[in-house]
């Protein structure tokens, strides 16, 4: 594992995670997988495929809608993406802009 690249951490992220890697986090809290307190700092991208992986068969009970969440799960939901984009916002992301603006 000598050099392998490891995950900074969602709360270290830049522009508040709004990345791939972010949203995995965020649903991985939604579903349990993790607690909320779990950053994922100093993970190895293996690891966080695994947890993708992970998500994935979540949403697949859902057909990968948020629109089809039961109420409970559509309400967290709500409240973790909310508090993730205002986040985002104060460290200066925009989503109109592209990776390379």
């Amino acid at each position: 594992m000598r050099g392998q690249k490891k995950y900074i951490g969602i709360d270290k992220d830049p522009r508040g995670a709004m990345n791939a890697t972010g949203n995995i986090i965020r649903d991985a809290w939604l579903f349990g997988l993790v607690p909320e307190t779990e950053t994922c700092e100093g993970w190895t991208s293996q690891r966080v495929q695994a947890l993708y992986d992970q998500v994935t068969n979540e949403w697949g009970k859902y057909g990968h809608l948020a629109s089809n969440l039961p109420p409970e799960l559509a309400a967290r939901h709500r409240e973790i993406y909310d508090a993730a984009v205002a986040r985002a916002r104060a460290l200066g992301w925009d989503p109109e802009l592209g990776d390379n603006d």
